[in-house]
């Protein structure tokens, strides 16, 4: 059964750094693409980054392009997020998420119950 689990949130101050993880199993973790997504206090939810299976391709949403990176350790089903120069609007609860085919279909089967991130003074 596939299993995605979310860890390494918590409070951190504005310009503050963290970094998440993302412990996956049921699958076979290095043949699949990966995202990251967020859901704000009111607000639906929000797509981050996507990683492909190997790890040689990102992408990134305009709102965290130069300050979070996403990356893999295909060897121990990990899939990481370096969030950077955190904000008050980074406040959220991130999940990570598994995309359906091989190649990549830019949608979701799969998600984990999400760490919840607090950026505030």
């Amino acid at each position: 059964q596939v299993q995605l689990v979310e860890s390494g949130g918590g409070l951190v101050q504005p310009g503050g750094s963290l970094r998440l993880s993302c412990a996956a199993s049921g699958f076979t973790f290095s043949s699949y693409w990966m995202s990251w997504v967020r859901q704000a206090p009111g607000k639906g939810l929000e797509w981050l980054s996507t990683i492909n299976a190997s790890g040689g391709t990102t992408y990134y949403a305009d709102s965290v392009k130069g300050r979070f990176t996403t990356s893999r350790e295909n060897g121990k089903n990990t899939l990481y997020l370096q969030m950077n120069s955190l904000k008050s609007e980074d406040t959220a609860v991130y999940y990570c998420a598994k995309d359906p085919l091989l190649g990549g279909s830019w949608s979701y089967d799969y998600w984990g119950q999400g760490t919840q991130v607090t950026v505030s003074s």
